[in-house]
């Protein structure tokens, strides 16, 4: 399963790959979210792996592993969870001087359980209505983001 999403982000380019890789603004726009360890190598450098927490109704835990990092024009991830391996490929491109072309391509490569493959076959949309949330949430966010 693959799909494409994308938002227009009110923002210079440099800027919105710039809150969009802040870790310490994650909570401001990724549901759940709670913490992101590095585990291994460096961060943002193709093999370095980190360990991200979500804890909603049920504690989700992924692991990150980079694939090519050249921000602010784009980075492409593995997140491999115990249900689940997806790969992200996120871009940033400016429109112009103040408006960016927010891009995420996600390709779903595995899925290990037998109902989460009958979900997702049965309920694509529903995976990419949670990457449209949180593009729509960043947006807001890094739209109205004024630096203390």
């Amino acid at each position: 399963m693959k799909y494409t999403c994308t938002v227009e982000i009110n923002l210079p380019l440099r800027r919105t790959a710039e809150l969009w890789d802040d870790e310490t603004h994650f909570t401001e726009w990724q549901d759940n979210f709670q913490s992101i360890e590095l585990i291994n190598g460096k961060k943002d450098t193709a093999g370095a792996k980190s360990k991200i927490i979500f804890e909603g109704k049920q504690k989700m835990e992924l692991i990150e592993t980079i694939i090519t990092s050249n921000l602010p024009k784009e980075k492409k991830a593995m997140y491999e969870h115990i249900h689940m391996t997806n790969i992200q490929h996120t871009e940033f491109k400016a429109i112009n001087s103040n408006t960016t072309l927010f891009t995420s391509t996600v390709e779903y490569t595995k899925f290990n359980k037998l109902m989460i493959r009958i979900f997702a076959k049965l309920f694509p949309k529903v995976f990419k209505r949670q990457s449209e949330r949180w593009m729509a949430q960043f947006k807001t966010f890094a739209e109205n983001y004024l630096e203390a």
